[in-house]
């Protein structure tokens, strides 16, 4: 009976020592990637504000830090971001009476280029969008702001969701 414990303890120990795993609270899941980089993302939408491109940048780099175990590094790191604003507009969806926008469309697209290092199969390109509807006799100016935020919160989420929760 005593032998057969210590087998069964050597056995887990060697089980728990020689297996890594990695876990976060997201779902994400790393493998072996240790560093993690992410390129300032170019503006090339024509109406988008010049500060717009670092606002998106370290909104990546800080949902990395945070959901991660990576260390966030300058130059290529084992998972690489990298891309451009490519999409800024505002559109009519809806008309009312007598001819009237009441409803416009607000919309962000971002390209994004990620390198996996150690598997090149998760590697991707891909363009990520996202939009919100907002009343028309608002000013777009007093929205602006707020409306940007909350996008760029849901396209850096679908982004990192893609490089490492792998949906």
């Amino acid at each position: 009976m005593r032998i057969t414990q210590l087998i069964f303890v050597a056995l887990m120990a060697l089980i728990v020592t020689s297996c890594k795993m990695s876990y976060s609270f997201s779902g994400a899941s790393t493998g072996t990637l240790e560093t993690v980089s992410v390129n300032y993302l170019q503006n090339r939408a024509a109406l988008a504000p010049p500060v717009l491109s670092q606002f998106v940048t370290e909104e990546l780099r800080d949902l990395c830090e945070r959901q991660t175990n990576m260390n966030l590094v300058t130059g290529p790191g084992d998972a690489h971001f990298e891309g451009e604003i490519t999409a800024y507009s505002t559109r009519p969806m809806a008309i009312g009476g007598a001819d009237q926008v009441e409803l416009t469309r607000f919309t962000i697209g971002i390209r994004i280029r990620f390198i996996n290092i150690n598997d090149d199969e998760l590697s991707f390109e891909e363009t990520f969008s996202q939009f919100r509807d907002y009343e028309s006799g608002q000013s777009f100016e007093s929205i602006q702001a707020a409306l940007t935020e909350l996008i760029i919160e849901d396209i850096t989420e679908d982004i990192f969701n893609r490089a490492f929760v792998n949906w």
